[in-house]
């Protein structure tokens, strides 16, 4: 693997980033497999961040894969335009815990992340993650699954099931 940017941990060949890459922190790791095309924006929020991509994934423009614990993405999946990934809830929900967050990022750039709900997500090979979508903590979107552009993806999805909606329910099955 090249290593072409301070960024980037690995970065497979022939694979091409035109978005934007944030680490936050120097010990997250960022791994892309070959044949890729990332022109989202990946974000690790954390030291043990751990963005993971795999062989021929695309991972379209306006996309924010927003990541505090860590994301694998395995080969062959299409994430379309406009998504947002997140692993955590970015704040706390209690009032008392988060009113001080804007304080603490504009004065020190600090986030207290252990008061944050956090768990990873898997995307299984095949996946495809239809325009606008939304895939929220702790997700599992199993093999050659789709999900329908707009959805609000909130529980696991069974391998090639077709969801949609807000919460995404199951349409129907491909396979």
């Amino acid at each position: 693997s090249q290593i072409v940017d301070l960024n980037i941990n690995k970065l497979g060949n022939n694979s091409k980033i035109d978005g934007k890459i944030e680490k936050r922190n120097k010990d997250s790791v960022i791994e892309i497999g070959d044949d890729c095309l990332i022109s989202g924006h990946l974000v690790c929020e954390t030291e043990s961040s751990r963005i993971i991509i795999k062989n021929n994934v695309f991972v379209g423009g306006g996309t924010i894969l927003d990541i505090a614990v860590s994301i694998e993405i395995f080969d062959d999946v299409l994430i379309s335009h406009g998504c947002l990934i997140q692993d955590s809830d970015n704040h706390n929900i209690v009032y008392e815990k988060r009113k001080n967050d804007l304080r603490d990022w504009k004065e020190k750039r600090l986030h207290n992340w252990d008061d944050t709900i956090k768990k990873p997500i898997i995307i299984k090979k095949g996946a495809w993650i239809g325009a606008r979508s939304i895939v929220l903590k702790g997700v599992t979107i199993g093999e050659g699954a789709v999900i329908g552009a707009g959805s609000v993806v909130t529980k696991d999805v069974p391998p090639y099931a077709v969801v949609g909606g807000n919460p995404a329910k199951i349409i129907k099955y491909t396979k």
